[in-house]
């Protein structure tokens, strides 16, 4: 029956859909006026430091920390109160993740301490101020997550969207700031190795914005400064973790969940050997790839070139093996007949957004890749290797977003009807009752509502049949036919599902590894789109380092994001 337009619920609809618009245009604006200031201070605007900008990430975080403390005292006096979960959201595995890079950003955060206190004569007080503010703001936000990512607010619910809404856009603008300051480092590094390459006409201004005094320990400082470089692509991450977390919170707000049970999908290792070993081989390879790649690039065009062209075809080889077994995996899905399911799940919409949008990085710099091999009048040999590796990447992660879209609305399977019905207990000679292993965990399910029931008893065999509730014994003659048939008509069955299983898993076990493996190189300085100089000629220095600049940090997300997703989708497999 419908509800009249002018009915209590209807009407109690429109302010909380008024305050999460509010609330979003609040977000926005707030990350907005944050974009400008970091754009402003990146480019030497007038009258802009990096002063201004650490104050107002300083006061973001600050409100913050305000708002998550009354969270977690407000939670604490209605203890006693149930509360509705999202038993989608915040998995366990994520937060295991998130408290890995958080730990490594306190690591981070201590480090600018120190370099603080080495320069302490020259540098702004906010840049001392900003790391301790950072640090407590992580641990209590890792905590706040831990507890409450499943929550599913019901009260305070405008005052709730701001101070969550809040959160998300404080935790991307201290991710993009990550990623500016980043980037400007390694683009100074590209900058002084395009020398080495040949490419002279193109003018290196260093954008430096070192401090103008002397360190009081120059071995420390040394140890500070670069150390922090490395550890950046661990604080992007936890960041962009937490904004997505907060995210799905902030979609919870006033939902009304169905309650239905959630099963517990735990990591196992049994089964999916092949899978491991391969994806291993990947993992090692590739960290062997990105030493002797930033070992030789910049220090001799040769060397520089001979780098490339391993990077191209070791990363060549992989994406190749990925797209083959992504094609395996979707044929598989193409040969069961399961259905999608299509509930309301903030979280699982989140992650297939994810995975396309970001993936829009990786595909700009490709298509990009392409145009300037056809377009460029001057190929050196290495830059040929970058056309069909520029093709792979576009296939592979198209092919791979397919499967893990698929793999995460795909309803988990059930016991078909005619194997429920079927039970069949073995008894050996010795007079020892004993269940097969693939009928054991069938019987034992029934076994329970049917108490007092009692098989017959043939020839040493027990069977039993159902017919409209009245069991019906059978012959002697019919009863081992019968216990043959659907005997080898189950394991039959059974057979063919647990190998699909046991392929999708190793399948996803590889492409795991396989994206922690892909993440590893453009993370830590391995980018040849950078170093490859050939783009730079066709688009313009400055053009396309800004087209690398805004799309490269998409694409390490997507890498970090997918891996999440397949260590989600081999659990539930």
């Amino acid at each position: 029956m419908e509800k009249a337009p002018g009915s209590p619920s209807v009407r109690g609809s429109y302010p909380q859909k008024t305050a999460g618009i509010l609330s979003s245009q609040y977000g926005i604006n707030l990350f907005l006026a944050g974009l400008v200031l970091t754009f402003a201070w990146a480019v030497h605007a007038v009258g802009i430091s990096k002063s201004h900008l650490l104050s107002y990430l300083i006061t973001l975080m600050l409100v913050q920390l305000l708002w998550m403390l009354w969270y977690l005292c407000r939670s604490c006096t209605q203890r006693r109160l149930i509360r509705e979960k999202d038993t989608h959201a915040g998995a366990r595995w994520l937060k295991c993740g998130i408290t890995l890079f958080a730990v490594i950003t306190l690591i981070l955060d201590s480090f600018k301490i120190g370099y603080y206190v080495d320069f302490s004569n020259c540098l702004s007080a906010a840049e001392g101020i900003f790391p301790v503010t950072h640090a407590i703001h992580t641990i209590l936000q890792v905590y706040f997550l831990w507890c409450h990512a499943k929550d599913i607010i019901q009260s305070f619910k405008t005052l709730e969207r701001f101070g969550v809404i809040h959160s998300v856009f404080t935790n991307l603008l201290l991710w993009t700031n990550g990623v500016l300051t980043e980037s400007k480092h390694q683009l100074n590094e590209h900058k002084e190795r395009l020398i080495t390459l040949g490419f002279g006409n193109i003018t290196i201004v260093l954008d430096d914005h070192a401090p103008q005094c002397n360190c009081t320990t120059t071995t420390l400082c040394s140890i500070f400064s670069q150390g922090i470089y490395y550890l950046y692509p661990f604080n992007i991450e936890y960041h962009i973790l937490a904004s997505t977390m907060l995210y799905v919170l902030w979609k919870n707000i006033g939902r009304k969940v169905e309650h239905h049970q959630q099963h517990k999908t735990p990591f196992k290792f049994h089964g999916i050997t092949v899978g491991m070993i391969f994806g291993l081989i990947v993992l090692i390879s590739t960290i062997a790839k990105v030493v002797v790649y930033l070992i030789q690039i910049g220090r001799s065009k040769n060397k520089s070139e001979l780098a490339l062209t391993m990077f191209y075809l070791h990363a060549i080889s992989v994406l190749a093996l990925m797209c083959t077994a992504g094609i395996v995996a979707l044929l598989i899905y193409r040969l069961e007949d399961r259905s999608l399911d299509n509930s309301k799940n903030p979280a699982r919409k989140l992650d297939a957004e994810l995975l396309v949008g970001t993936a829009a990085g990786s595909w700009l710099l490709s298509w990009g890749s392409i145009l300037a091999i056809i377009c460029a009048q001057a190929h050196p040999k290495y830059t040929w290797y970058n056309l069909p590796y520029s093709i792979l990447v576009i296939v592979e992660k198209y092919i791979q977003n397919l499967f893990i879209i698929e793999s995460i609305h795909r309803k988990e399977e059930k016991v078909n009807d005619d194997i429920k019905t079927l039970r069949i207990v073995t008894i050996s000679r010795g007079s020892t009752l004993s269940l097969t292993p693939s009928y054991k965990e069938i019987y034992n399910g029934r076994a329970a509502g049917d108490e007092g029931e009692l098989p017959y008893l043939l020839n040493g065999s027990i069977c039993a049949r159902e017919n409209d509730g009245a069991k019906e014994e059978a012959s002697q003659a019919n009863c081992p036919a019968m216990h043959s048939a659907s005997e080898l008509s189950f394991y039959s069955r059974n057979s063919v599902a647990n190998h699909k299983r046991r392929i999708l898993k190793n399948i996803a076990v590889f492409l795991f590894l396989c994206n922690l493996s892909l993440w590893i190189p453009p993370a830590f300085g391995c980018r040849p789109e950078y170093d490859n100089g050939l783009e730079e000629i066709v688009f313009g220095f400055e053009p396309w380092i800004i087209v690398v600049n805004l799309a490269m940090p998409f694409s390490i997300f997507y890498r970090m994001h997918s891996a999440a997703s397949l260590f989600e989708v081999n659990c539930k497999t």
